[in-house]
């Protein structure tokens, strides 16, 4: 095979390595001669007796690949169709300055060459990166160049360097130790080949053959076995300290397991008459409609029909919501067995350091007018001071607007993370999102024990303070700076224009007006005055690494100065922080967020991979530190491996504590998500949700049935998991190369045509899979990963990595790929999130509801009426698109349980509700003009029914309060909002989607005046602000028709000879139920002080007049001094 070998520090496993064929390795390919050569690498595990050595460090860190990371962490990369990749060193990203070694931009002493004003590298500790012993500082350039031109020759000691020559002697001194054992040549491997070589030994594993493989783990002599790192000597009798190992690595079974997270069943006190009533309701309905079709209204069918039909309808509908909340569950994670299992020294990771799996965490945001920098910034803060090991967790903000803006304010999160990180750790502060802990209204100081908190507290206060001011005043100073640019090249242009003598006019001189960064150049993205190349929808993409990749051990300080913070036992490291804005052009369909979500993912998987993914809105932010920890109990679980994602209840901050327009969901988080949670999981509701990467990707769960079938027929389908993807290069790749492979599943799993033209992306999936596994710590558990595989060091970055990070957002990547259709986030829908759940729960995977003791995420929701009916009607106008499209649950296949079928079959047909519900609003109205009722009299068995049908809804909503712990007030606005909802957003989402399907006909509902109230300092000004939308028409229409409904019917009533109380009773009770819904619709118009815009009026008064003058039209009165009917005046 070969006898040369690079060794991988810290590797535990024999595994097998392919040499890739990318263009990244050809060259180094070429020159070994070894190419397509399938071949095995064994990788010496830490024992007593194999302890690491200086020189395994210097093989895989040297300081050359050190300076390439940190040259890749300080660039600003941009590219994009038909461009070329650029890679630009930024020495300056915002106006101040940061003395974090791990911001962008800090700099290092000056290069000693003569000559030369470069900055020598700083590393992850802001230490210089020295090539050479003698300590001679030299940059990244120039010591290339002493490479390249003055052969290795050291400029201060003018000796060479010895990197490379150690490099080789050390290597050959492994081999000669390690004779014994066959090596490969592993020169041209790329790093994606090596972070390969970590799982290939998946298949050897206990955890898949459910039998202890001791072949395996012999890889010492004299018979000796290890488990990982630990070795079990034979003659363990002679040592107390080690009985319970004594020589059998089975007894590692024996040893006590406990489970991540429990679930915690509800009581069946509740639950079991909560499905009693649900039944009983059912079969009271069944006769009740029977009993309604059967005994018409001859006097009124017209009346008697439509409410039949409206009823019929609102049966159905219950049942479609009620039947998945048949099996409410509550779960509970246990952290102190996590923290056991995967950060306590154990015989297999004798260090303690973090055994976790990686989080990439997602921030979006496209517009910093409608989304404040403010806000983002606080997010990101709350991000990076997560409790959560620092190396395991990346953060990459979208910026789909491209923005200077939304830029320099991260930057400047970023260096204001570097007090805030760690004084958040050594005071254990929650909330982690600095506007929010200093808004508390609570006792700070409460249970602090530190004596020199409050001088920190006081501190980090004023430096916020200042934060805020810098942020608040960066559009000013964006401006400021490119009208200086701008002027100057104004100035250099006209100059030239001058010596050139040019004859035209210097009027036809146009000059674009750039927006300047802070280093002086233009910025890449969109400018604030359009131009080509930079506007919203034209501009390359830029990826720029904000914070760069932390070291793999702790890091501390000393205080400068006295009144510096004392952070000598806090670990101040911070995550790396990336800024990704994806390349828009025109002519391209950019697919709003969830296309800028795709971007994410793959931009991800290149830089850091992790195997779950966490994404939040740019207002949402973290409120509970460990709610990752909660979350990966989950997924690390006994069978996690088969859950999709972990779904957080969305929590909101800034609601009236009345909650008027119910925005805080709490029935549809408290109720209904739990429910799901006991049939195959909640849906995605699109923010606060931890992601397995390769359910993203489209792949089936493992040990998924191979059958395939939905309602109208099934067939035989080959399962399409992360397995099927090919190794590059391997005799897999090379069989679909030459046409060999004819299965149309494993065609579609292949490179190009479902992932796009990145071999980088793909060979990243194994790895992603293998790390996403739960340990493989008891024989229960069918695909795990042996403990302590991911206890290496991260794979440095380099300018090749981020420059294909570069192309995998660019906008023509997805062209004729899956991307959308089957691979992330899905395409052609508003509310992409239910899309997207719903496919992954129709490939079989699970999803789990995590309720943390402590909110989770926290975020802002609108509290006027107008944004909330507009926000409705977004989500109503989804669910149409869902209804009228192949994600449809009637659809669905067989891996979709049938509750959960019932359950997204109701998502798409809610809004035709609204259709019904606004008939049956009319129906009082018109059985009190008419005289008339739904029936023919208020017979007994009438009422009976209605009794029943009102006693068991109050029933269950009892019961639904005391096992979700919602409150009455709660229910009671949701049932409100639900009907104000169902006569506005949800009719107009009805005609909305109805014009796009069958006409192809888009509408929008926007909004007109304003009127707010008088106190702006108010924190619930918003509430009261009227800003008048069509969607109100109907609304008020309704309240205006059941109100006049009511005094006519009272009247006629009074003065007529033949007295009809029952119609007027059953009329006027109804009335009276749809005006109670509507009360917090009819308050919200009011305004503060009964400010109500003149045109409520002016809708008003047309409706009401229209409306009766059409009732005059039909029921003409029978005298001259009649009206109505039988009404006469005294």
């Amino acid at each position: 095979m070969g006898s040369k070998s690079n060794l991988k520090h810290g590797s535990s496993m024999v595994r097998k390595i392919t040499q890739l064929s990318n263009d990244m390795d050809q060259e180094t390919e070429s020159a070994s001669g070894n190419v397509g050569l399938n071949t095995y690498s064994v990788q010496i595990p830490k024992t007593p007796d194999n302890q690491p050595m200086a020189m395994d460090i210097s093989l895989e860190r040297s300081t050359s690949r050190r300076v390439e990371d940190q040259y890749a962490s300080s660039s600003m990369f941009t590219g994009g169709f038909n461009q070329v990749t650029r890679a630009q060193l930024k020495d300056k990203v915002i106006e101040s300055e940061s003395s974090h070694p791990q911001m962008a931009g800090t700099k290092g002493s000056a290069c000693a060459v003569p000559g030369c004003d470069g900055k020598v590298m700083n590393d992850e500790r802001g230490l210089d990166l020295l090539p050479c012993d003698c300590g001679y500082k030299i940059c990244r350039d120039c010591y290339r160049d002493s490479l390249r031109i003055g052969e290795g020759i050291c400029p201060g000691c003018k000796e060479p360097y010895q990197e490379e020559q150690e490099m080789e002697e050390e290597a050959a001194h492994v081999v000669n130790q390690r004779e014994s054992l066959p090596l490969s040549p592993s020169a041209g491997a790329s790093k994606m080949e090596r972070r390969l070589s970590l799982m290939k030994s998946g298949p050897l594993m206990r955890s898949q053959t459910n039998e202890f493989d001791h072949a395996q783990w012999l890889f010492e002599t004299k018979g000796s076995y290890g488990y990982g790192n630990a070795v079990w000597p034979k003659d363990s009798e002679d040592d107390a300290s080690s009985d319970w190992m004594g020589g059998d690595p089975n007894v590692f079974q024996e040893k006590a397991w406990r489970p991540l997270t429990r679930k915690l069943s509800i009581s069946a006190a509740i639950l079991s008459p909560y499905r009693l009533i649900i039944l009983a309701r059912m079969v009271i309905l069944v006769f009740f409609l029977k009993w309604r079709v059967e005994n018409p209204n001859d006097d009124a069918l017209w009346l008697w029909s439509m409410s039949v039909v409206c009823e019929i309808w609102f049966a159905f509908s219950w049942l479609l919501d009620q039947l998945p909340k048949l099996f409410p569950i509550n779960r509970v994670a246990d952290l102190d067995v996590l923290k056991e299992k995967f950060e306590t020294p154990s015989p297999t990771n004798p260090s303690g350091k973090s055994d976790l799996p990686g989080i990439d965490m997602f921030v979006s945001t496209a517009d910093p007018e409608k989304e404040p920098p403010l806000v983002t910034a606080n997010t990101i803060l709350s991000i990076l001071a997560a409790d959560y090991p620092v190396e395991k967790l990346s953060c990459y903000v979208s910026d789909d607007g491209g923005s200077l803006l939304t830029f320099e304010a991260m930057a400047e999160a970023a260096s204001f993370a570097n007090l805030w990180v760690p004084f958040c750790r050594k005071h254990d502060i929650e909330p982690r999102n600095p506007e929010s802990y200093f808004s508390l209204k609570r006792d700070p100081y409460k249970n602090k024990v530190r004596s020199d908190f409050v001088r920190d507290r006081r501190r980090v206060k004023r430096e916020y303070d200042e934060f805020k001011v810098r942020i608040n005043g960066l559009p000013d100073s964006i401006r400021r700076r490119a009208d200086a640019y701008n002027a100057r090249e104004e100035i250099k242009a006209m100059k030239l224009w001058r010596e050139a003598e040019n004859d035209e006019p210097m009027e036809n001189l146009k000059i674009p007006k750039a927006t300047w960064m802070a280093d002086g150049t233009h910025w890449p993205g969109t400018w604030t005055h359009s131009a080509p190349e930079h506007s919203r929808s034209d501009h390359a993409s830029i990826i720029q690494v904000m914070l760069k990749p932390p070291s793999d051990e702790p890091l501390s300080c000393t205080p400068s100065d006295s009144n510096a913070m004392d952070l000598t036992e806090v670990d101040i490291r911070l995550p790396i922080l990336v800024y990704v804005s994806r390349e828009k052009r025109p002519g391209y369909d950019h697919n709003k967020k969830a296309g800028a979500m795709n971007a994410l993912v793959r931009a991800s998987a290149i830089m850091s991979n992790g195997p779950f993914i966490l994404n939040l809105d740019c207002d949402h932010y973290i409120y509970n530190s460990q709610a990752l920890r909660e979350g990966m109990c989950y997924m690390m679980d006994r069978d996690g491996d088969r859950i999709c994602y972990v779904q957080f209840p969305q929590r909101f901050e800034g609601i009236d504590p009345s909650d008027r327009y119910a925005n805080h969901n709490t029935v549809f988080f408290d109720v209904n998500m739990r429910a799901l949670d006991g049939i195959q999981g909640p849906v995605y509701v699109g923010t606060g949700c931890l992601f397995r990467r390769t359910a993203l990707y489209g792949f089936d769960p493992p040990r998924v049935q191979e059958e395939a079938a939905s309602w109208f027929g099934s067939k035989k389908k080959k399962s399409s998991s992360v397995a099927s993807v090919p190794e590059v290069g391997s005799e897999e790749d090379q069989s679909f190369r030459n046409g060999s492979i004819d299965d149309e599943e494993m065609i579609t799993s292949l490179i190009p045509k479902k992932f796009g033209n990145s071999s980088l992306f793909v060979d990243s999936i194994r790895v992603a899979e293998f790390q996403g596994r739960p340990l493989a710590d008891h024989p229960s558990i069918k695909n795990g990963r042996q403990p302590g595989a991911l206890t290496l060091r991260r794979d440095l970055l380099d300018a090749a990595t981020v420059a294909e990070a570069i192309n995998v957002i660019s906008c023509w990547y997805e062209d004729k790929t899956e991307w959308g259709d089957r691979v992330g986030w899905i395409y052609g829908s508003v509310t992409e999130d239910v899309v997207t759940g719903y496919r992954m729960h129709n490939r079989g995977w699970r999803s789990v509801y995590c309720v943390t003791k402590r909110d989770a995420f926290r975020g802002t929701a609108p509290i006027n009426l107008t944004d909330r009916l507009h926000q409705v009607l977004r989500w109503a106008t989804g669910s149409v698109e869902i209804f009228f499209s192949r994600n449809n649950a009637l659809f669905a296949n067989t891996r979709l349980k049938f509750l959960q079928r019932i359950a997204y079959l109701n998502v798409g047909i809610y809004p035709f509700t609204s259709i019904f519900l606004v008939v049956y609003c009319f129906l009082p109205a018109l059985s009190l003009f008419s005289g008339q009722f739904i029936v023919q009299s208020l017979k007994v068995t009438f009422l009976v029914y209605l009794m029943g049908i009102t006693v068991t809804l109050i029933l269950l909503a009892a019961l639904e309060i005391k096992w979700s712990g919602i409150e009455l007030e709660e229910w009671w606005r949701n049932e409100q909002f639900w009907l104000i909802g169902g006569t506005s957003a949800h009719l107009a989402a009805v005609l909305q989607g109805l014009l796009k399907v069958v006409a192809g006909i888009e509408i929008s509902f926007t909004l007109t005046s304003k009127s707010s109230g008088d106190d702006e300092n108010d924190e619930y000004a918003e509430l009261y602000l009227i800003k008048w939308s069509s969607l109100m028409i109907l609304p008020i229409t309704i309240m205006m028709v059941n109100l006049i409904a009511i005094a006519v019917a009272v009247s006629r009533t009074i003065y007529s000879d033949d007295r009809q109380w029952s119609s007027l009773l059953g009329g006027v009770f109804f009335s009276f139920w749809v005006l109670a819904h509507l009360y917090p619709f009819a308050k919200g118009l009011m305004g503060r002080r009964g400010r109500t815009p003149t045109i409520v009026f002016v809708w008003s008064a047309l409706i009401a007049i229209t409306i009766s003058l059409l009732w005059v039209a039909i029921d003409p009165p029978s005298g001259q001094n009649q009206i109505g009917g039988s009404f006469q005046f005294p």
